[in-house]
């Protein structure tokens, strides 16, 4: 089996242990630096809170971390170095683009105009898996994807054909951002169709509906699909999203469902984490070890089952 891109070097999958698919040690919405005057970044006290993040995920085992962001919403691959290297967490950073809307957009849409773009970004995700990213020589270990609400734009369309042809060519997965878990079917035959391995893709953010339907639709590609905001109440109450899950899990689909939260240790820019820990109190990294498991064993679900959301379906994922 292939090794893993962790941001200290390749990582034989069976050493991946128990994993966190899909958070944030820092993230920033495009553009956030425009205000850096009045809020600066603050590189030493970001690497203090992510390192008491660590310590406390790490008594309930936790071994590896995905950090999802992506090459537009702030990636900071040398703080990812640090961080794993002080706290002993193995952290796989991304490479990819975030949302037409939300994104740094402009750039490449600008490039269609004279070039192939999506060649281009295809370019990029490839030399960041297997050079390494910028002068850093970190290499990614996952290529990051997002598609906007109800629908995929002519750029993101063209994003996720040059993912599925990096994922080809380096056999990296591809995890994925849906807005309010639509579009999942959608990503899934869109990457597919352009080469990608169904085994190696993870849609994201399908605790973002509520329909199990909907979810089934998108397993039935042969893909993972991940309940990846736990927490994040404003859009479902975790009770809906642990009935949701407890019904899949029911009905044999455990072996393809990862667990995590898509939480933000530090959000650059004007501080926004004492508002956010007010209004949603359980978003948090260290959620789904404290509640979400615990729960979900009173409901029945065997600790076999929690094992393959937790450590077997990553390794997976990422083994091929």
């Amino acid at each position: 089996m292939a090794a893993i891109n962790t941001v200290l070097g390749p990582l034989a999958p069976e050493k991946l242990g128990v994993t966190l698919m899909h958070e944030h040690i820092i993230w920033g919405a495009a553009g956030w630096y425009a205000d850096s005057t009045v809020a600066p970044f603050d590189r030493e006290a970001a690497i203090k809170s992510s390192l008491k993040v660590m310590k406390e995920l790490k008594t309930y085992g936790l071994q590896t971390f995905v950090d999802a962001t992506a090459n537009d919403t702030g990636r900071d691959a040398d703080l990812l170095k640090e961080v794993s290297e002080k706290s002993g967490v193995n952290i796989v950073c991304s490479t990819g683009l975030y949302t037409e809307a939300e994104g740094a957009s402009p750039y490449f849409r600008l490039r269609t105009q004279a070039s192939d773009a999506t060649s281009e970004i295809c370019e990029m995700f490839v030399k960041e898996i297997t050079k390494g990213i910028g002068a850093t020589k970190v290499r990614a270990g996952v290529i990051k994807v997002a598609t906007g609400q109800g629908r995929i734009s002519p750029y993101e369309e063209m994003v996720l054909r040059a993912a599925a042809r990096a994922q080809k060519e380096t056999g990296v997965p591809i995890i994925t951002h849906t807005e309010a878990g639509t579009m999942g079917p959608e990503q899934a035959d869109l990457l597919i169709s352009e080469g990608a391995s169904p085994g190696r893709i993870m849609i994201g953010h399908m605790c973002g509906s509520a329909d199990l339907k909907y979810h089934i639709s998108v397993l039935e590609k042969g893909v993972y699909i991940a309940f990846d905001r736990i927490g994040l109440e404003v859009i479902h109450p975790d009770t809906v999203r642990k009935a949701c899950l407890t019904g899949l899990i029911s009905i044999g689909y455990a072996g393809r469902i990862m667990l995590s939260h898509d939480s933000m240790v530090k959000m650059l820019g004007r501080s926004v984490e004492e508002a956010i820990a007010l209004v949603l109190p359980n978003w948090v990294p260290t959620h789904i070890f404290k509640n979400i498991i615990p729960a979900l064993r009173e409901a029945g679900v065997s600790d076999e089952k929690i094992r393959l959301m937790m450590v077997e379906n990553p390794r997976r994922l990422f083994a091929g």
